[in-house]
């Protein structure tokens, strides 16, 4: 694992959530279906909220890099053996051939539609809170986790 891509990574869920979050894109949106308030947000801890938010985002920086870099896949659990001469060949020619942007950002985001939206969505309705409210936060996570996925696997 790249340790400084993580510890990068843990800071796009802060980013992302500072354009996403903000009056003009939905925030207000946001706020309407959450019942948050600008009284209420200036009330919380921003030290320990921005600090255990980026501690949970290494978190999630660290499992989501092993779901975007898989580049060897089937080949590399048998590459080792020497009496399969094919799947060494295969696990060398496809090495660094999916450890691009393109192919993160495609993982991060099927992540963030099929594991974020499945998670959030339960709570949700066990929650009693509407499709909108759903909607706003999947969003949030399903461009998060794509960017994210994106750089991690990018990064070598």
């Amino acid at each position: 694992m790249n340790v400084v891509a993580l510890l990068v990574a843990g800071i796009i869920p802060m980013i992302v959530g500072f354009i996403y979050y903000h009056k003009k894109v939905v925030g207000s949106a946001w706020m309407s279906v959450t019942g948050m308030t600008e009284e209420k947000a200036r009330q919380g801890n921003m030290i320990v909220i921005f600090g255990v938010s980026y501690l949970l985002s290494v978190m999630l920086a660290s499992i989501l890099s092993t779901i975007v870099i898989h580049q060897n896949g089937l080949a590399s659990l048998f590459a080792e053996d020497s009496a399969n001469e094919l799947f060494k060949q295969v696990a060398e020619a496809t090495k660094d051939k999916y450890r691009t942007f393109k192919h993160g950002a495609l993982h991060g985001f099927i992540t963030g539609v099929f594991l974020a939206f499945p998670i959030l969505g339960t709570n949700a309705l066990y929650e009693q809170k509407g499709w909108k409210y759903i909607f706003i936060n999947v969003g949030y996570w399903v461009i998060t986790l794509t960017l994210m996925g994106g750089l991690l696997c990018a990064w070598q």
